[in-house]
């Protein structure tokens, strides 16, 4: 009976210290989900470390300064001044905290296989500093299973018993960057637990940091719904790419189409076609899926053929552009290229996965001169391309050949550009064309 009660205490200490706001949490990754997490802890009273990799992160933030766009300095510095916040990148520091949040990438590798290597080093770092008496939650997206399958056994190592030494639970970020209507706050939640108990703390720290968690049966159910939210998108882009490619075909406006079919109230929801998939998300996480599922014997058809679409969307607007130069007279090899907007989204200055990156690696090999210009991207030398942005003037658009509308940032002023352009393509319906001749539409 002793030994019950000592195994209950630990979820009622645990419980009772969330409550009074002594918990001491801990991020694993400081990158675009683990800062504002932290931020967001900080910003509730709580006293938070960070635990990253990479000293130069580490370095920033201690002096208060911010490298995500997400988090402004001003917010930042305060928590930094006066010892809410601060980070290391010594994992040794995981010894004084309560609760853990995993943040670290789960990239792809080139064969499109999952790369978990991240998590496993941050469960294994977690184990060696010890599990017990703490709450340990995943937020990085992976395959349904991992959090039972992968982190569990290596705390369990310690001899521990989930639910009652220690919790597991995970709980998928939903940060969309450079978003403002929804933040970490407004945007519901969800939470799974190995056992309920773990659910139980897990609920009880979020709650203080969201609005509206929303907890499900287990890990592998939270883990799954992470995984559909981004396949759904993907597929349905991958939908309309496929529509795009048939209006071409046929001589009509997708844009208009879409448009269209978007006024009807109920049934339809617009999704809107581009040059391709980028981001920390949609191109990555279905795939993820789609590889569990090979593993059971099963081929995850939609996943498949969506990607395949998606991946082909550069090589449209290659041709899109080819094309458009032949119809001046022009070939593609020796023209200059001025591309618009390096980023995969607008506003923000991310470059994971940016189609920008593979239409310009295309133009390049076919013998083009390529520029670009994005007020968020200074320089591509990170990416591969020893290039940088040009001033965005009259002579830069009027010089160039063709220009090529990638990425549609608000602070483009899309009438004076395709004004001064001589050829301009857009594959994001940024410009009215009016029956100008010289915009092509993807």
């Amino acid at each position: 009976m002793a030994s019950l009660k000592s195994k209950v205490s630990v979820q009622a200490e645990l419980l009772q210290k969330i409550e009074q706001h002594t918990v001491r949490v801990g991020i694993v990754g400081l990158g675009y989900v683990g800062l504002p997490l932290a931020v967001s802890f900080a910003e509730e009273g709580f006293s938070v470390t960070g635990i990253d990799v990479d000293p130069l992160k580490v370095k920033a933030l201690n002096a208060g300064e911010s490298y995500v766009e997400d988090v402004p300095g001003e917010q930042l510095a305060p928590l930094v001044q006066a010892g809410t916040l601060r980070a290391s990148t010594d994992y040794a520091e995981l010894v004084q905290v309560d609760a853990i949040s995993i943040c670290v990438p789960t990239p792809l590798r080139k064969t499109k296989d999952p790369d978990i290597s991240y998590i496993i080093d941050a469960a294994e770092k977690i184990a060696l500093y010890g599990e017990k008496g703490k709450l340990i939650i995943l937020e990085s997206t992976t395959y349904p299973g991992t959090t039972e399958e992968v982190i569990l056994p290596r705390l369990r190592g310690n001899g521990g018993t989930v639910g009652e030494d220690f919790f597991l639970a995970f709980s998928p970020e939903r940060i969309d960057p450079g978003r403002k209507d929804y933040t970490m706050r407004n945007t519901p939640k969800v939470i799974g637990g190995v056992t309920p108990a773990c659910l139980e703390v897990a609920l009880a720290l979020y709650g203080w940091v969201v609005r509206q968690p929303v907890p499900v049966s287990s890990t592998a159910t939270a883990e799954m719904v992470k995984l559909l939210e981004n396949t759904f998108r993907a597929v349905n882009i991958g939908l309309v790419n496929e529509v795009a490619l048939m209006c071409d075909k046929l001589g009509l406006d997708v844009w208009e189409v879409v448009g269209a079919a978007a006024t009807k109230p109920y049934g339809f929801m617009p999704f809107y076609p581009g040059p391709g998939l980028g981001g920390h998300c949609i191109p990555i996480d279905p795939h993820y899926l789609s590889w569990k599922l090979r593993t059971l014997n099963y081929t995850a058809r939609f996943i498949e053929l969506a990607a395949e679409v998606n991946s082909h969307m550069p090589e449209h607007v290659m041709g899109k552009i080819t094309d458009a130069l032949n119809n001046k007279r022009k070939a593609l090899n020796g023209s200059h290229i001025l591309i618009l907007g390096a980023a995969y989204k607008p506003n923000i200055g991310d470059m994971r996965e940016s189609p920008a990156l593979d239409i310009i690696h295309l133009l390049l090999q076919r013998g083009a001169e390529v520029s670009y210009h994005d007020p968020y991207v200074p320089s591509l030398k990170g990416e591969g391309f020893p290039l940088q942005s040009i001033e965005l003037d009259e002579d830069a658009l009027a010089t160039a050949d063709c220009v090529v509308i990638v990425t549609d940032h608000d602070t483009y002023d899309w009438a004076w550009i395709a004004d001064q352009s001589q050829l301009l393509v857009d594959t994001r319906n940024a410009v009215v064309k009016n029956g100008r001749e010289h915009i092509v539409r993807l």
